[in-house]
């Protein structure tokens, strides 16, 4: 089973959340949060700095991550695991891979129009505020 990663970054001031704008397939001009592929024999977290290193130029100095969540898709033969994280500075993120954008915790997440994942990005999202006291400190 093929796993991957999806990381909700969040600013230092809370207020909002680090997307990607997809510039290839799956979900090509979608906004998505940043993650990617878990190499065979990499542990979760390792992956997921890794990835967010890789896209964003964040690293685990910048950050701490928290394996929130995950999800199973038995159809497609993998399994995404969720992270979320608080930078602790202002920064200037960066990234070859996709386009990154800010985005207001007010948006429609679950836009299945323009957001990727059928659900899946809004779902996260919701999770992260129900348990912000705990992950987002």
């Amino acid at each position: 089973m093929r796993g991957y990663n999806l990381i909700a970054v969040v600013n230092e001031e809370c207020t909002h959340w680090l997307m990607c704008k997809r510039l290839k397939e799956p979900y090509l001009g979608m906004y998505n949060l940043v993650g990617g592929k878990i190499e065979p024999g990499e542990d979760g977290f390792s992956a997921a700095y890794r990835e967010l290193f890789e896209e964003t130029g964040i690293t685990r100095e910048d950050i701490t991550l928290t394996h929130l969540l995950d999800y199973t898709f038995y159809l497609d033969d993998c399994y995404v695991e969720a992270y979320v994280g608080r930078l602790n500075k202002e920064m200037d993120v960066h990234g070859d891979e996709n386009e990154l954008h800010w985005m207001d915790f007010d948006e429609n997440y679950f836009d299945t129009s323009k957001f990727a994942g059928e659900g899946t990005i809004g779902n996260i999202l919701e999770h992260i505020q129900y348990y912000a006291e705990k992950v987002l400190l």
